[in-house]
């Protein structure tokens, strides 16, 4: 059954709707987040998960920064990694 008030029919009453809807949906995600942070802090291993959780997020942070910052190495790098291969190959003292 719909109950309809007249709200939404317009731009305004949808962005109005949309924001409504964003914000049950905030309060109803941390609500779950709460009752779940109080579930944590019930148990006896509290500081295995905390540090567990610290090195899955100090994971991320790197893999994050390694995708973000993923640089090509300096051209002169490149070159004298040749030039050491190319003695090497050749035979001469590296």
């Amino acid at each position: 059954m719909t109950h309809s008030t007249g709200r939404g029919q317009g731009p305004d009453g949808q962005a109005l709707l949309v924001v409504a809807g964003l914000a049950d949906l905030a309060v109803s995600t941390l609500g779950t987040a709460a009752g779940a942070v109080r579930g944590l802090l019930r148990r006896s291993d509290t500081a295995d998960l905390v540090r567990e959780a610290e090195q899955d997020l100090q994971a991320r942070g790197r893999l994050a920064l390694d995708r973000c910052t993923n640089v090509p190495p300096a051209h002169l790098e490149v070159l004298a990694r040749h030039a050491l291969a190319r003695r090497a190959a050749d035979g001469g003292d590296v």
